[in-house]
């Protein structure tokens, strides 16, 4: 069911896995995650804390702001021998509008690569049939 948070961004469940991967290293994998899908923006992946590998991010001094979602913070990769700045940001602090994507990391689609496995795939049942 997706949640109305705004009237311009939307929140729903993600009904599957999503694996995020920096240089061959996975430094995201969940069943949790949220879509948030915004007007005018591409949909993006949420990621609970819990099911973000924080051993290969560390704080960036970035911050930037959004009108809808407050502050955000970001965090630099180092995976696998390649580093990266400013690939995940979150809202520590989002107003109350935002609240179900505290504790939520998403990670810049140009930096990492996000592989979004769906439960119900057609092609997987399709495959297994007698």
């Amino acid at each position: 069911m997706s949640q109305g948070l705004t009237e311009k961004i939307t929140l729903e469940p993600y009904r599957g896995v999503v694996n995020v991967m920096f240089a061959d290293a996975m430094i995201a994998s969940t069943r949790d995650a949220l879509i948030l899908r915004e007007e005018g923006r591409e949909p993006a992946f949420y990621i609970p804390f819990r099911d973000i590998y924080f051993d290969f991010l560390k704080r960036s001094p970035t911050t930037g702001e959004n009108p809808t979602s407050g502050i955000a913070s970001y965090w630099n990769v180092t995976a696998q021998g390649e580093a990266e700045n400013d690939i995940m940001w979150a809202y520590e602090a989002p107003p109350e509008e935002m609240q179900p994507i505290l504790a939520y990391g998403t990670f810049d689609p140009e930096k990492v690569r996000i592989e979004a496995a769906p439960d119900d795939d057609p092609k997987e049942e399709e495959e297994h049939r007698p």
